[in-house]
């Protein structure tokens, strides 16, 4: 599964330049990412009530063309990895005027539980696990 999250770029998310400030661009990946495990029926508030917290432990991005004020972006979204105690996300952004790619990156999270140690979410939680892992493509 592959999710589709619009953004305008706000004048707030430029540098002097009036380009988008490359520390946006993560930003851009939260909204996607949560508009992702929306769709796929596992949202964050869910997780996290039933015990189960996604810290970031890594973070990639790629720039390869300038986003400006008021453009209109697409952010897609989609997990390439998972295992018991680890997913990754991979991120596209494209400008919709020209449908041109603009930016690639990619998220790690682990999956640990309220105590912030890492658990197997395979066994303890199985319901999870089969949502997040049917939603890959």
């Amino acid at each position: 599964m592959v999710s589709c999250s619009r953004v305008n770029v706000r004048y707030a998310e430029t540098d002097k330049m009036g380009i988008v400030h490359h520390s946006v661009y993560p930003i851009w990946y939260e909204i996607a990412r949560t508009d992702f495990c929306k769709i796929a029926g596992f949202t964050y508030a869910k997780m996290e009530e039933v015990g189960v917290m996604t810290p970031l432990v890594e973070l990639g991005s790629k720039y390869y063309k300038p986003a400006y004020y008021d453009d209109e972006l697409e952010v897609k979204a989609k997990i390439v990895k998972l295992t018991p105690a680890r997913i990754e996300f991979r991120y596209e952004v494209y400008n919709v005027k020209d449908n041109a790619l603009i930016n690639t990156g990619f998220t790690t999270h682990a999956l640990v539980g309220k105590n912030l140690r890492p658990i197997n979410m395979k066994k303890m939680y199985p319901e999870l696990w089969n949502l997040i892992s049917n939603s890959m493509e």
